[in-house]
């Protein structure tokens, strides 16, 4: 309940949040805050760990239903995926624009085997979710589901890091774009 109060306040004022805030938000005192947490450095860690946590997006892939065509369902997928990194995105962002820089053990540096074992789980996990929306369709695709989703994703992340230029994409031109490519006709452009 605290973190799920203090994260859009962690994506609009980063570290310069108060815990003053935190509990109005959450509708409790200040003293509950510290009760659940050390101190408001595990609170911002706490945002951080759940805006990078895929379970939200992972359950919106699994949402989509699969009688749909496949366009409409690659439609909700990338704009599922979009709002998911938007939201690890105004969070980080915001930590860092404030000059949050969290001083982190050996143990928890990016290079540690078990952050970089928890991040190819996450995209494992998101590639499956993607490979099973596409699954149904498997007769009509040149190359096999498992390899759309991995294009799927890398297009879109790619496109949502080259910020300003293409960011503005539409979803349902990134999906025509993955599936139909940019030619006109199949073809023409050899």
């Amino acid at each position: 309940m605290i973190v799920a109060a203090a994260l859009p306040l962690v994506a609009e004022y980063g570290a310069a949040v108060t815990t003053a805030q935190i509990a109005r938000a959450a509708g409790i005192g200040e003293a509950t805050i510290f009760r659940a947490f050390k101190d408001k450095e595990e609170v911002l860690g706490a945002c951080t760990a759940e805006a990078m946590n895929p379970s939200h997006v992972l359950r919106e892939l699994a949402s989509i239903s699969l009688d749909q065509p496949l366009a409409d369902r690659l439609t909700e997928a990338a704009e599922a995926m979009r709002a998911h990194l938007a939201r690890m995105g105004a969070v980080a962002g915001a930590l860092h624009a404030s000059g949050h820089r969290r001083e982190r053990s050996p143990a928890a540096r990016p290079s540690d085997s078990r952050t970089s074992d928890s991040r190819e789980t996450s995209m494992r996990a998101t590639r499956d979710a993607l490979t099973e929306l596409v699954e149904p369709d498997r007769a009509a695709l040149r190359l096999p589901p498992e390899r759309v989703a991995s294009i799927f994703l890398g297009m879109l992340f790619t496109q949502l890091h080259f910020g300003a230029e293409g960011a503005d994409i539409d979803p349902v031109e990134f999906v025509g774009v993955l599936l139909h490519g940019t030619l006109n006709q199949p073809g023409s452009g050899t």
